[in-house]
């Protein structure tokens, strides 16, 4: 399989969508990203999320509450009891308010990603990746006052997922899951809610995971030896890693990948504004295919989304990475 250059998601919000998210104003933004990575020469594009953004909750560029918003069982309204119930899990330290409460059966709600995906489709040509966050992140993130096992809860949402999930017929899906890698310990229970809606997917089937990204930092620590259990379990065709801002010692990890699952290997560091030569990329590729097999390395891509970074700043790096894979492929 030839090598591909893709993108995690995000991209930069274009500043004129701040104040106007209408239909109008939306297809123009998306129009602008697409065009953006077709120009750079990236392989397999992505809408930059913009159908998600919502200017009241910039924070995470709608990865969380443009989902758990919109489904059933999940409020957005919170009681004194549903805080203390929220303050109490040490796990959600990081947030100053819930995601959301869970408090009846989760359902699907006003939730319409094949909306999605169709407005975005019909505006390029290209490859199209969708991208969607994957039940064990969601699950982690809201506070249950329902099912009383996070294992259910996941599984709740993973049904929702799949359902909608089914009805998109991108060329690659991709799950996203950013907690994940500080959690070994939940894959029990995370595997099957993933795996769930990954079995309901028609296109290619991806998994990112990355130690997260806030405001520039990283939120989960861990290693990557320590998930392979977790992703030798999963239903997907290729991973979707972070290696840029980590370095790439730990890619021995995944000689122990089951090789029916391909790798989808960092190569530009989006917690860095400084710029990667195509030099400095051809130099990645080469030393993660000496390191795997170039048949093992899918896509090269980004660590994480864009959205945190200037636009200038992710055009440049998005077209080093074009670049930079050509100049690898030449030197072969």
């Amino acid at each position: 399989m030839a090598l591909r250059t893709t993108v995690v998601g995000s991209y930069p919000v274009p500043h004129w969508l701040l104040g106007d998210t209408s239909r109008v104003t939306l297809h123009d933004a998306i129009m602008v990203v697409l065009k953006t990575q077709e120009l750079a020469g990236i392989d397999v594009i992505a809408d930059g999320e913009l159908n998600r953004f919502n200017p009241s909750h910039p924070e995470t560029n709608g990865m969380i509450d443009y989902f758990v918003s919109r489904m059933d069982g999940i409020a957005s309204r919170f009681s004194i009891s549903d805080l203390d119930k929220f303050r109490a899990d040490a796990g959600l330290s990081y947030r100053a308010e819930p995601a959301g409460i869970v408090t009846t059966e989760v359902g699907e709600g006003t939730l319409n990603l094949p909306r999605d995906f169709e407005f975005t489709r019909s505006l390029t040509s290209y490859p199209l990746k969708f991208t969607c966050t994957g039940p064990h992140m969601l699950a982690k993130v809201l506070t249950d006052r329902h099912y009383g096992n996070t294992g259910e809860l996941a599984m709740a949402i993973a049904r929702v997922l799949r359902r909608q999930l089914e009805r998109i017929n991108a060329d690659v899906v991709q799950l996203d899951e950013a907690n994940i890698s500080g959690h070994p310990e939940d894959q029990d229970w995370a595997v099957p809610a993933i795996n769930h809606v990954l079995e309901g997917i028609r296109g290619e089937r991806a998994v990112h995971v990355c130690f997260g990204n806030y405001g520039g930092q990283s939120v989960q620590k861990g290693l990557w030896w320590d998930l392979m259990p977790f992703f030798n379990q999963l239903k997907a065709n290729h991973l979707v890693l972070e290696f840029a801002r980590r370095g790439y010692d730990e890619l021995e990890a995944f000689r122990d990948l089951d090789r029916r699952i391909g790798l989808g290997i960092g190569i530009i560091d989006i917690k860095d504004n400084a710029v990667e030569t195509p030099d400095v990329i051809a130099q990645r590729i080469e030393r993660a295919a000496k390191s795997l097999g170039l048949d093992r390395v899918q896509f090269i891509h980004p660590d994480c989304g864009f959205w945190m970074l200037q636009r200038t700043v992710a055009d440049a790096k998005m077209r080093s990475l074009a670049a930079g894979k050509k100049l690898y492929e030449g030197r072969r």
